[in-house]
């Protein structure tokens, strides 16, 4: 339990120094538009609106992450888990350096590369836990890995709130700042899980390549951990769509600011911080892991049909909930699930590939997503993100009948 507490330390403040800069990226966009030749390029073939220069934001975070992801997977496999974190925080911190002195298109989209390559590390962190974790426990886990991660949305937004009082420069370099503090307390505190790690290649069980598992995923889509990633990739795409035109969008309708937009994702990180650290695992003791993901997705399209139909703040604020609410049933049990169906010599391996689809989802919806906002209407992505997560449900019907009867496998030591 000791290194599952350094571990949710080390996750908040992460979280906490990417949500100081992240709600501010769309308005830091929004000053740049008309300026750059980037911005010439992206506007002659059709994409210098604000809604389709935000997207590619994301999408740049997105496809650095989905490149990267399953190479951490696979390294952490072989070197440590420990190691594989330690660069992902140092690439944050770069990337917040960048941010912090961005003044043109070409330096935001940077930033957001570096740091999607640092965001590979995120199957690392789940293959953490389920090293450190009985299988019977890992939902819960990474049920309260979640919930310090988003100790972190609620209070990152109102620390870069805080920090543009020192200028434009400020959130981007409070945020290096203590990305460089994490790193010297993961540094001296985290221990290694991985009790592989460093062995050499015959003392090791024998493990795929990446491409090798991504191919098994799409063409064997029946088995039980090609349904779980899929689910994963899709939702979460369906996820980041809204995510990524989400600022705008409530500065359209609601009149939301730079200045205001951080109570809001204090508002949402305060949600799935109690839900996830007091709720979770009486939910996943009661329901089991593969009923409690298929409400967390009825949720989930229920809030993000609710938002684009809200007519005033109070029932946004009712749809709004429902968002973290359905984050927060299905993606710890998803994982949970792929945990425990997938050989413990490649967890880094198959939670990276679950990444990589996550990020291809992230790369996909976001596309959408911005054309939607800009020529469809600006409700448009939020109904379509709910149909899908609708339609993603009957992936994981059934999934219990193809669990392993009897799980004996204990937390390493």
């Amino acid at each position: 339990m000791g290194r599952l507490v350094v571990l949710m330390v080390t996750a908040f403040v992460d979280m906490m120094g990417n949500l100081i800069v992240f709600p501010l990226v769309p308005f830091y966009a929004k000053r740049l538009l008309g300026h750059g030749p980037l911005w010439t390029l992206l506007d002659s073939i059709g994409l210098g609106g604000e809604g389709a220069v935000v997207s590619l934001m994301v999408i740049a975070f997105a496809v650095a992450q989905l490149m990267s992801a399953p190479s951490w997977g696979r390294f952490s496999d072989k070197f440590g888990r420990r190691p594989a974190l330690m660069i992902g925080l140092g690439g944050s911190a770069i990337a917040f350096i960048v941010f912090a002195f961005a003044n043109s298109l070409e330096l935001l989209f940077l930033c957001r590369l570096v740091q999607g390559a640092g965001g590979g590390t995120v199957g690392v962190i789940q293959a953490y836990v389920a090293d450190a974790t009985k299988p019977a426990d890992r939902a819960k886990a990474l049920g309260w890995l979640s919930a310090a991660t988003n100790a972190g949305v609620a209070i990152g937004p109102a620390i870069g709130a805080w920090a543009m009082t020192f200028g434009t420069s400020g959130p981007g370099l409070v945020a290096a700042a203590i990305m460089l503090v994490n790193m010297a307390f993961a540094w001296k505190y985290l221990a290694e899980s991985n009790e592989h790690a460093g062995k050499h290649a015959s003392d090791r069980p024998v493990s795929r390549k990446s491409p090798e598992v991504m191919r098994r995923v799409l063409s064997h889509p029946k088995e039980a951990a090609s349904r779980l990633i899929w689910i994963y990739g899709i939702t979460m795409g369906s996820f980041q769509g809204m995510n990524t035109i989400l600022a705008l969008f409530l500065a359209f309708k609601f009149g939301v600011t730079e200045q205001t937009i951080g109570y809001f994702f204090a508002y949402v990180g305060t949600i799935s911080f109690v839900t996830r650290a007091a709720f979770l695992g009486k939910l996943v003791d009661r329901f089991g892991e593969p009923h409690l993901s298929r409400i967390g997705m009825v949720f989930l399209a229920a809030g993000l049909a609710g938002m684009a139909l809200a007519p005033n703040i109070p029932l946004l604020a009712v749809a709004v909930a429902l968002v973290p609410l359905g984050a927060a049933f299905t993606f710890p049990c998803v994982t949970g699930l792929l945990s425990r169906v997938v050989p413990s010599h490649e967890r880094g391996l198959y939670m990276g590939v679950q990444q990589t689809f996550g990020g291809v989802g992230r790369v996909i919806a976001p596309l959408y997503a911005g054309f939607a906002f800009d020529h469809l209407g600006k409700g448009v992505p939020f109904l379509t993100g709910a149909v899908i997560v609708l339609l993603t449900i009957p992936l994981g019907l059934g999934i219990e009948k193809q669990m392993p009867a009897k799980e004996t496998e204990q937390a390493a030591p």
